[in-house]
């Protein structure tokens, strides 16, 4: 057989995460077989939000930076259906992969559909439910378009199917007959790879002069929360009610967003009480390393971010979810996360239970830590024979 091409797209801080799994089964098992490209869309253009995750991760650099960093979901999924039509057409690969749900995965999938090239979508299957969330069109739009859909859960399973979509494999799909797997979740490969590495590099609670379980990790990125100043100004006096009850220090790795939002947006009184408090670490954007560490120290975890919803699972730590609705409703339903939304009274409740919470169970959702290994070896058996 002979060595075929697959471009692999990434934009954001998690996609670079994810193709860490991909690229390495590729270099340790694939290589006679497969080769992989790389094309970052430039979607997070701050160097501490993507350039160092390929150093400290052992990604390949990209063969194509788009740069189309920030501007509206229309023009910037337009530049990057742009740009990537002319790689496609140039490159001609035999696949397209894309992970999760962002504008670079939508690009992707509708440039490389109109060409007629095989889309592999890893994550598929995930569903809030809730449409007026861009990444919840992203990801339907992506998997409609796909010829092999990789889905990280059993209930991401049950979602295609309830879309019409045959789980049966069969010999050669294609777009109008995709097959269909349940691969478990290649961050779980991931987290178990970087941990210890993790371990013997971070110097994160060093340098912040955080103790195991002493702490709170938060995370704020999604507009939703950071776009309004309700939102984002309940969030924060959550944040200080919390510290105050329990005396846990709160650090939060700031989201380049994040803290634009918070200069333009916090009341001034709260702002005050923030930057006064020693119990209030505000940092820069972490590694992948680091971000590993703080999660694994953490007595509980605050986030609105998906990855870290289950990365939080993975190291069994408590979650409070800062949103409404998950498409990781297997932990809520096993009750190590709960939903808070973005309200003070919800988010200083639901954290005070899970704290009060002497025991918890986290039962095998996410696989079996070899889903990349699965992917690659259904790309080959049913796209590149």
């Amino acid at each position: 057989m002979s060595l075929k091409k697959i471009i692999t797209i990434i934009g954001a801080r998690p996609q670079i995460i994810k193709a860490a799994a991909i690229s390495r089964a590729i270099r340790a098992s694939y290589a006679d077989q497969l080769t992989e490209l790389i094309v970052h869309t430039g979607q997070h253009y701050d160097e501490n939000m993507s350039g160092v995750f390929f150093e400290e991760l052992g990604i390949p650099s990209p063969t194509f930076n788009l740069h189309v960093g920030s501007s509206s979901h229309a023009v910037m999924t337009a530049k990057m259906m742009e740009g990537l039509e002319s790689i496609f057409l140039s490159e001609k690969p035999d696949a397209v992969l894309v992970y999760g749900d962002t504008n670079s995965t939508l690009a992707a999938a509708l440039a490389a559909a109109k060409l007629h090239i095989p889309l592999i979508h890893v994550e598929a299957g995930l569903r809030s439910f809730n449409k007026t969330m861009p990444e919840e069109l992203n990801r339907i739009a992506c998997d409609h378009m796909s010829t092999l859909l990789f889905s990280p859960t059993k209930a991401g399973m049950d979602n295609l199917r309830n879309e019409g979509f045959e789980l049966l494999p069969v010999e050669k799909a294609t777009i109008n007959r995709p097959n269909v797997y349940h691969c478990g979740d290649i961050m779980y490969d991931n987290s178990l790879f970087f941990s210890k590495l993790s371990d013997e590099k971070s110097r994160v609670l060093e340098e912040n002069q955080m103790l195991e379980n002493e702490f709170i990790l938060c995370t704020i990125h999604r507009d939703s929360n950071t776009d309004d100043a309700l939102h984002l100004n309940s969030i924060f006096a959550a944040l200080i009610q919390i510290h105050t009850e329990t005396g846990l220090d709160i650090i939060l790795p700031l989201h380049p967003r994040t803290k634009k939002k918070m200069d333009a947006l916090l009341n001034a009184e709260l702002s005050t009480k923030i930057n006064l408090s020693k119990g209030f670490k505000l940092i820069p954007p972490t590694g992948f390393l680091d971000i590993i560490s703080l999660e694994k120290n953490a007595k509980l975890i605050m986030t609105d971010s998906g990855g870290i919803q289950k990365e939080a699972f993975f190291f069994q730590k408590p979650c409070v979810i800062l949103r409404d609705e998950t498409e990781w409703i297997e932990m809520v339903e096993n009750g190590n996360a709960r939903l808070a939304g973005s309200t003070e009274k919800s988010i200083f409740q639901e954290t005070m239970e899970l704290l009060n919470t002497s025991s918890f169970n986290y039962p095998d959702i996410f696989g079996d830590g070899q889903a990349a290994t699965f992917i690659c070896t259904k790309i080959v058996e049913d796209l590149l024979c």
